[in-house]
């Protein structure tokens, strides 16, 4: 069975540090300090979100579908892994036309509509 990486420290909660490198195939060790890629550091429920925002092509109604959640989750976890990865997430202009419309259309249900112009 094969285990990743934890990319952060299950103490403390700091950035891990790789120290060792070994070929399963020719047994060449590379010893030296390794940093980990930033994805590395994703939770194991980031990288799932992750994965279905690829998947999915961004297109937040699919993902919606896909993960059976709300938008406003969608945009935190999105905000969240974009954040872990080093990025500041602006926050979004709230175009509260648009949001009444999709309430109206049907696309979305009066609480979502409430959490989207509360955020």
């Amino acid at each position: 069975m094969e285990r990743e990486v934890p990319g952060n420290c299950p103490i403390c909660q700091s950035k891990i540090k790789v120290s060792e490198v070994r070929c399963k195939e020719c047994k060449t060790v590379i010893k030296g300090e390794f940093e980990l890629c930033k994805f590395c550091r994703l939770s194991e429920n980031q990288k799932y979100f992750l994965e279905a925002f690829i998947k999915n092509r961004g297109n937040i109604k699919e993902i919606e579908k896909d993960l059976g959640i709300s938008y406003p989750t969608v945009r935190n976890k999105l905000d969240e892994v974009i954040s872990v990865l080093g990025y500041q997430a602006d926050k979004p202009v709230i175009d509260k036309k648009a949001i009444l419309e999709k309430l109206k259309n049907g696309e979305i249900s009066k609480d979502e509509a409430l959490n989207l112009l509360k955020s």
